[in-house]
């Protein structure tokens, strides 16, 4: 994997956190707010000003409408295609391919600028909250994408364990069903489970299985490894 200017029909791990490595998201209503926007700013006709209008809501983005829902497509000139994401405390991360031209360039810059004005607006500060511009790095080889997959689907263990990479996990069925439970990831809907189907396009990742339980059994088998296949990806 290696960093390169973005073209249409490519798969890139995209990823940011926040600035200082402060926390991005505080409760659920942020995580939901995020959410909502990565259905939001998917949409070449969509504009900072749509993000704004809602954080004036006062509503601060409580549970969207698209929890639950079948995927939008007829309606909507996608930017890109979120095949996974994973929402950590003081961190995200995307799997994207890109669409149009420049079009996962405009998505986070929507996504970013959006999600900003909604949290300053919300807790009443000012200035930047991310960690400058989004990482970004082209996934050019076929045998990446599983393994990179698994890595962002089982960040959210650290919460659980957080050196588990350096010393394994201790209990697995405990660590199964915290990701079974964790909703601000894609896992959920890799695996059957209706969470955010509207927001992800995961055709791709699972036509390398028969169903969904075949993926849910590779990333129980990427948490037994003893060490981390991709550290290449991990955030500095």
């Amino acid at each position: 994997m290696r960093r390169i200017q973005f073209a249409n029909d490519f798969l890139y791990h995209a990823y940011n956190r926040g600035t200082d490595k402060r926390k991005i998201f505080l409760d659920e209503k942020d995580y939901f707010r995020f959410i909502h926007d990565l259905y939001e700013f998917n949409n070449n006709s969509a504009s900072f000003n749509v993000g704004f209008r809602f954080t004036k809501s006062k509503n601060y983005g409580g549970p969207p409408a698209i929890i639950g829902s079948a995927p939008a497509i007829i309606t909507r000139d996608r930017l890109v295609d979120i095949l996974l994401f994973c929402l950590m405390p003081n961190h995200f991360h995307l799997l994207l391919k890109e669409l149009k031209n420049n079009g996962i360039a405009k998505f986070m810059q929507k996504l970013g600028t959006g999600y900003t004005m909604y949290f300053n607006q919300r807790y009443k500060r000012s200035g930047v909250l991310f960690q400058g511009k989004f990482k970004g790095i082209l996934i050019d080889k076929d045998e990446y994408l599983l393994p990179l997959s698994a890595y962002i689907h089982s960040n959210p263990v650290e919460l659980l364990e957080l050196s588990w990479k350096e010393k394994g996990i201790k209990d697995f069925q405990k660590t199964k069903e915290f990701l079974n439970n964790y909703r601000w990831s894609s896992y959920l809907d890799c695996i059957g489970i209706k969470n955010f189907p509207s927001v992800i396009y995961n055709d791709i990742l699972m036509s390398y299985f028969k169903n969904e339980r075949g993926y849910e059994q590779y990333l129980t088998d990427y948490l037994s490894k003893d060490s981390n296949e991709i550290g290449n990806i991990i955030l500095d």
